[in-house]
């Protein structure tokens, strides 16, 4: 009777922890969508609602992400586009198995230390030429589309060509942050973007034919009309005549890579990130980390749950910056990052009452193995359960905010992430991938599948595990835990901190007491990342999502088919 009875409590505990699971909490500003259809959760409404109409359309996750993808390279043009880079995560719910794909591009060749030094030049200029990598974005478009689509590409393109060409009224957030003023003087970047004689309004229209005619082609050629075909000529020629060093075969020869995802547990919870060439490694590092602390009896936001995150960061991203580089050049201790052992050793680094203004990269002795703020977050499910959490990047804004003649499009500028020191796993090479910062994740207890992400240059992977924590520790649904104040770090050394002012006063005080140095930011902060996430309860086949309200973002529902 009484083992009976200590089941019995058991029982109770998981119905109320799932219970809670999808509840509203005190404070959560809106609800999470809730369907037994699909929904797309993107951070702007239109891209939403273009990657929900391809879902009524007869589309899948997959099908569904791309098309918000295209929408997004539209309408938020200084976060993404097909001039910048794309990972993704893909739950197939009939299998249970879980897919990466890393379409984060390759340098030109010819492009080495030495050819920069030869050059006069020793130090990356963050918009300059030399920066910008073959874009991956279109590349990824056709891993995914190729292995799991099943709509023709002119037909998730669409709503993509039709914004470009006929134009969309720019939303709140669209107005704030469109124009770069850094990047007046680039080529192609003002008789792209700077269509207005002031500085652009919520409601002021905008159009891209140039963009429109780019998409047109993709959607007719597919991935050759971008690597292999007259806009490659045109790419080419452009960066050429600016001093890149790019040529047809470094567009023709990049293939996107199918990737085996790493994970770690986390309180019963498994949390999934791509493996390196990106900082996915980090956020299972740090959650690695965080599960030596009682975070839950701490409380959440609390002054001691903070201190162990923001000190777990230090040390998960310290390591990062060591090791991480592109694998098809160094060996990367990947086991050993997101190992319990090393954890171990880390959280006894972190004292309690100070905080560390300095940290050191593990020594990891035993065998490798041997295998910026400008970016957007999507996630999608479909009715069947698939769901693909998907980020995509020009990295700094508009990225180096070349535009060749007559393509509508900016070039990233990814490669400023490379160092100009040689023999270091993120050492500028021909042909090489640098440290990345864009990350997609993934997390699973039982039957719940949650695809999440949240983006923003380094801040990424601190994020991840905030919003692990938020949903693990203090039973948050996915809405609440995007919602709720964050805190990031975009330096690897200093006691410096930005936090939201939402986070309480005498909160910041304490931390301050041992030695954080706080920065504060507006509520909602672009800082801390913008982010979205999706839900399957597969004991119940129901899906859920959540949107940002730091985005113009929405989550929004497919439509049943009631003819």
């Amino acid at each position: 009777m009484k083992r009976f009875a200590c089941l019995f409590v058991v029982f109770l505990s998981c119905v109320a922890s799932l219970a809670q699971q999808f509840s509203s909490v005190p404070g959560q500003g809106r609800s999470m969508v809730v369907s037994k259809f699909g929904i797309v959760s993107t951070p702007q409404f239109l891209a939403s609602q273009a990657g929900a109409h391809i879902l009524e359309q007869g589309g899948n996750a997959i099908d569904a992400a791309i098309a918000a993808n295209a929408v997004m390279g539209v309408v938020q043009p200084y976060v993404n586009g097909i001039g910048g880079d794309l990972f993704m995560l893909y739950y197939e719910a009939k299998t249970g198995k879980l897919y990466g794909l890393n379409s984060s591009g390759w340098t030109p060749k010819a492009l080495t230390i030495d050819a920069l030094k030869a050059k006069g030049v020793t130090e990356m200029n963050p918009i300059g030429v030399e920066t910008i990598d073959v874009p991956g974005a279109v590349a990824g478009w056709d891993a995914m589309h190729s292995r799991f689509g099943t709509l023709p590409f002119n037909q998730l393109l669409a709503p993509a060509i039709y914004y470009a060409q006929n134009g969309f009224p720019l939303a709140e957030r669209n107005a704030r942050y469109w124009v770069a003023k850094r990047l007046m003087n680039q080529p192609g970047y003002k008789e792209t973007y700077i269509l207005w004689p002031d500085a652009p309004k919520p409601g002021d229209l905008f159009k891209n034919p140039a963009l429109a005619n780019s998409l047109r082609q993709i959607a007719a050629h597919g991935r050759d009309a971008f690597y292999n075909g007259p806009m490659t000529e045109t790419m080419v020629k452009f960066l050429d005549a600016n001093g890149g060093m790019h040529t047809l075969e470094d567009f023709r020869d990049f293939q996107p890579e199918w990737v085996e995802p790493v994970s770690t547990t986390y309180h019963g919870w498994t949390v999934y990130e791509l493996p390196p060439n990106g900082q996915g490694v980090a956020a299972l590092s740090m959650l690695n980390i965080m599960e030596h602390f009682p975070l839950a009896q701490y409380g959440h936001n609390s002054v001691d749950a903070l201190h162990v995150m923001i000190e777990a960061k230090k040390l998960a991203y310290a390591d990062m910056y060591k090791y991480v580089g592109d694998p098809r050049f160094t060996a990367i201790p990947v086991k050993q990052m997101i190992s319990k052992e090393l954890a171990d050793k880390r959280a006894k680094l972190i004292d309690m009452q100070k905080a560390a203004c300095q940290v050191v990269p593990s020594d990891i002795e035993t065998e490798l193995d041997k295998h910026g703020n400008s970016t957007i977050y999507l996630s999608t499910i479909d009715k069947d359960g698939n769901i693909v959490s998907l980020i995509q990047s020009n990295y700094a804004g508009y990225g180096t905010g070349f535009v060749a003649p007559g393509l509508g499009f900016s070039f990233q500028n990814r490669g400023d992430l490379f160092r100009l020191e040689p023999g270091l796993p993120n050492s500028l090479a021909g042909h090489k991938r640098p440290l990345h910062t864009i990350i997609p994740a993934f997390m699973e207890k039982g039957d719940i599948h949650i695809g999440f992400g949240i983006m923003g240059g380094w801040n990424q992977a601190q994020a991840h595990a905030q919003f692990v924590s938020n949903v693990v520790d203090f039973g948050m649904n996915v809405q609440a835990a995007l919602e709720q104040p964050r805190f990031t770090k975009e330096t690897f050394e200093g006691c410096d901190l930005l936090m939201e002012q939402t986070i309480p006063s005498e909160i910041r005080a304490g931390l301050e007491q041992r030695g954080h140095e706080i920065k504060l930011l507006e509520p909602f902060s672009f800082s801390v990342g913008q982010g979205a996430a999706v839900v399957r309860d597969s004991s119940r086949n129901v899906n859920f999502a959540a949107s940002d309200p730091r985005s113009d973002g929405a989550a929004i529902p497919q439509e049943p088919d009631t003819k």
